[in-house]
C-alpha cells in the first residue's frame, strides 16, 4: 500500500482508519474536505481544489480520504493502488454522524476543515449521507468493479470489519 484512496459515507470512521492506516505503512494523510473548504465553509475555488489535488495524486506516497468532485474521485481511484471502501447499513452512518456532530459542538472537531463549525451544516450532512448512499453509492460500487482486476479493494461492510482493518491494516 503505497498509495490509498479511503473513501465512503459520512459518519463512517474513515479519518480513524485512514490514520491507522498511514502509521502502519509511513504514508502522508490528506482529508478531501480540508482541500475542498475554507474557514466559514467557503468553497475552495475548483482551480486550485483541481491544481492541490493533482498535485497530490501524483505524489509516489499517500492516503487521501474523502469523496470530493466525481472526477477527482475517479483521477484518484486510478492513481491509487488500493481502495478502502468504508460501506456501512445507512443507520449506521447516520448514527456515528451524529455522534460525531455532538461531540465537535462540545469539544470541536480536530479533523474538520479549519474554521468550519459542525453546527450550522448538521442538516446538510444528513442530507448528503443520504444523497450518497442513494445515488453516488452506486455509481462508486461500479467504479470500483471496474477497477478490481487491477487496483485492489478492500470493501468494508460493517463496524467489526472496519475494527479488525484499523487493527492490521495490510
Amino acid at each position: 500500500m503505497t498509495r490509498v484512496a479511503v473513501i465512503g459515507n459520512a459518519g463512517g470512521g474513515k479519518s480513524t482508519l485512514s490514520r491507522a492506516i498511514c502509521a502502519a505503512h509511513g504514508l502522508s494523510y490528506t482529508e478531501i474536505d480540508r482541500l475542498l473548504w475554507q474557514p466559514g465553509w467557503v468553497a475552495t475555488p475548483e482551480a486550485d481544489f483541481n491544481r492541490a489535488h493533482e498535485r497530490l495524486v501524483t505524489q509516489l506516497r499517500w492516503l487521501i480520504d474523502g469523496y470530493g468532485p466525481w472526477e477527482t474521485l475517479l483521477a484518484r481511484l486510478d492513481a491509487a493502488d488500493t481502495t478502502v471502501f468504508v460501506d456501512h447499513p445507512l443507520p449506521v452512518h447516520l448514527w456515528w454522524a451524529t455522534k460525531r456532530q455532538f461531540t465537535s459542538i462540545l469539544f470541536g472537531r480536530a479533523d474538520g476543515p479549519d474554521g468550519c463549525p459542525m453546527l450550522p451544516v448538521t442538516m446538510k450532512l444528513y442530507r448528503m449521507i443520504w444523497w450518497l448512499h442513494r445515488e453516488m453509492r452506486p455509481k462508486l460500487v461500479a467504479a470500483l468493479a471496474e477497477r478490481r482486476q487491477t487496483k485492489r479493494v478492500i470493501h468494508i461492510r460493517s463496524p467489526n470489519e472496519l475494527n479488525a482493518f484499523a487493527k492490521n491494516p495490510v
